[in-house]
């Protein structure tokens, strides 16, 4: 999903090209998923006439201040991006609506024509997104449960080091938790994990002081850095994992296929995107792995993050292992929409099973994720299993409630087959 620098990179376009103008035309989406809580005509009738007057960011949120409130907000959740008509704004690897289709997007939410003749569009594909119209965005949620902000609300080093020590969760969880720090993602995450050398899943209060100090550093370093060259990933150093841990097949890819600029990189640049088998990617010559920590589908380089002591948290399960007769999904099927309910379906569950009566009830669709699943999929607010804002202030309460229900389930599947057994041996 879009991180705090694509976030940041868009708001700053805002800010270039938008403010000290009037709204003279707006078009709301009617898709009450992405727009929250407010009918179109009312939404559209309070911007209208409105100046804006600045564009603001906290963590993955922005929202514009008009002359006199209500002002729009947007939270960009899987797949939100900002467009200016005719202005180059950094786009999420996965926001793709290109040059060349319609204007505005028919994936367009929030559409507004200024004094000017300047248009703005809030699209998202995925519809994981929203739309809010609020009289205060930072007094309420999401925005109000945030942390501080990782670029603009950094914690002094002291503070941030004794907030570590008391918290047994693992890092990678506890940086993807947004009530903690505000911005930073799935990316960013493995990023500044990978930089730190630092295992994902170690437990934050087991983190020497050294370790504490270098994450910090970490952290601060890669948000600035991405930042300043306004997301756009072809100018991110060579050397960092975020270009080795895309790719939407197995092998290797080269620059263009990812997004990035090859007239930035040596012709002999090689991407390696990620498979589904262990082994298959690398960065500087060393084993790239692929796991489940924070509820996410996590990057590292086990040569270099080498996990120590023991795993005394809940989130401590091995994940498991997907059949190989699951279907794999194509990462980049931006054509074929999620189901909205959460429920991704399985192809093979729609095939008639040999002896099945015709009209029979098969089983219902797996909510597993897929084996092929990409991370690029994973990487959002998980809003395929989990409720997305809960999940940012918490993942690891999430996934735990997740997992209790399955409990549940089980239990209750124990209890229904042992009745069964019961009855049956009464009758006999």
């Amino acid at each position: 999903m879009p991180e705090l620098p694509e976030v940041e990179a868009a708001r700053r376009a805002v800010h270039e090209n938008c403010v000290g103008k009037k709204i003279t035309k707006c078009v709301i989406a009617d898709d009450s998923k992405v727009i929250d809580a407010v009918s179109r005509s009312e939404f559209e009738a309070s911007v209208l006439g409105k100046l804006i007057v600045a564009a603001h960011r906290k963590g993955k949120n922005m929202w514009l201040q008009l002359d006199s409130p209500p002002f729009p907000s947007f939270q960009f959740g899987m797949a939100g991006a900002i467009y200016i008509k005719g202005v180059a704004v950094t786009q999420y690897k996965r926001s793709a609506v290109k040059d060349e289709d319609e204007w505005p997007s028919k994936y367009s939410k929030f559409f507004i024509e200024l004094d000017d003749g300047l248009e703005l569009s809030f699209t998202d594909k995925r519809r994981f997104a929203k739309v809010r119209l609020l009289k205060d965005p930072t007094s309420v949620p999401p925005i109000s449960e945030l942390g501080p902000d990782a670029l603009l609300e950094p914690m002094a080093l002291e503070e941030f080091t004794k907030s570590l020590h008391k918290k047994k969760t693992e890092i990678k969880a506890l940086l993807l938790d947004q009530s903690y720090i505000s911005g930073i993602g799935n990316w960013v995450a493995d990023e500044v994990l990978y930089q730190a050398r630092i295992h994902p899943r170690q437990v934050a209060s087991s983190l020497s002081d050294e370790n504490c100090s270098t994450l910090y550093n970490c952290i601060k370093e890669v948000i600035q850095l991405a930042v300043e060259v306004d997301a756009d990933c072809s100018r991110f150093p060579l050397e960092w994992l975020f270009h080795f841990r895309w790719g939407k097949r197995p092998g290797k890819i080269s620059a263009i296929e990812v997004g990035a600029d090859s007239s930035q990189y040596p012709t002999y640049w090689i991407f390696r995107s990620r498979e589904k088998k262990q082994d298959k990617a690398f960065v500087d010559g060393k084993k790239i792995d692929f796991i489940t920590a924070g509820g996410r589908t996590t990057a590292y380089v086990p040569e270099l993050q080498k996990l120590s002591g023991s795993l005394d948290v809940k989130e401590t399960g091995k994940p498991k292992r997907q059949s190989s007769k699951k279907v794999s999904v194509e990462n980049n099927n931006d054509d074929t929409e999620k189901q909205t309910n959460g429920e991704e379906g399985n192809l093979g569950s729609l095939k008639s099973k040999k002896g099945t009566k015709a009209g029979a009830r098969g089983r219902r669709p797996s909510k597993k994720k897929k084996s092929g699943e990409s991370d690029e999929d994973n990487d959002n607010d998980a809003g395929t299993e989990y409720d997305s804002d809960e999940f940012e202030r918490n993942p690891g309460k999430a996934t735990n409630r997740k997992q209790a229900g399955g409990e549940k389930q089980t239990n209750k599947r124990v209890q229904s087959n042992h009745t069964s057994r019961s009855s049956k041996r009464k009758a006999k």
